[in-house]
């Protein structure tokens, strides 16, 4: 499966969460080494957006406020050769953080080389049409890009 989008500026919350050892234990053992403490945001919409609703799907989220033909548009995807990894939740001073699925992919853009990246549906989120991607790089410095930028996402499958 491939994804494509444009990058987009998230709220800045994402280095909270990622820079929590025991999420970074997870992701160490996902990316082979540890996330870079945030995430790149990319929009995606129309047929990008169907393949990550199924993804979603897969993940247990459910997207609600979708119509019945868009709801068939994504049950027709086939993600069973694609691995969802469970990145597990966990309790601290009496806060909550929430698990969340990783896919492993590589993310690229037309100028660029491929990197390998995850990414990342936490289980309680209100994004529906934006993917959350985790990298042991700083992927905008890396792959030079810019609030607009078009990033290829190809999702890695058994």
């Amino acid at each position: 499966m491939r994804l494509s989008g444009k990058v987009s500026s998230g709220l800045g919350r994402a280095s909270i969460f990622m820079s929590q050892s025991h999420y970074q234990d997870q992701f160490k053992k996902i990316l082979g080494a540890t996330a870079w403490p945030g995430t790149l945001n990319v929009n995606v919409e129309n047929n990008d957006l169907t393949s990550y609703i199924a993804l979603r799907q897969k993940a247990g989220i459910d997207t609600l406020d979708l119509d019945d033909e868009f709801l068939n548009k994504v049950s027709e995807i086939d993600t069973s050769t694609i691995e969802a990894i469970r990145i597990r939740g966990f309790l601290r001073e009496g806060r909550s953080f929430g698990g969340a699925t990783a896919y492993l992919a590589k993310i690229s853009t037309s100028e660029s080389k491929n990197i390998s990246c995850a990414i990342l549906i936490p289980d309680l989120t209100r994004h529906v049409e934006v993917i959350e991607v985790i990298a042991d790089v700083f992927l905008r410095e890396s792959l030079n890009l810019n609030d607009g930028s078009i990033v290829n996402l190809n999702l890695i499958v058994d």
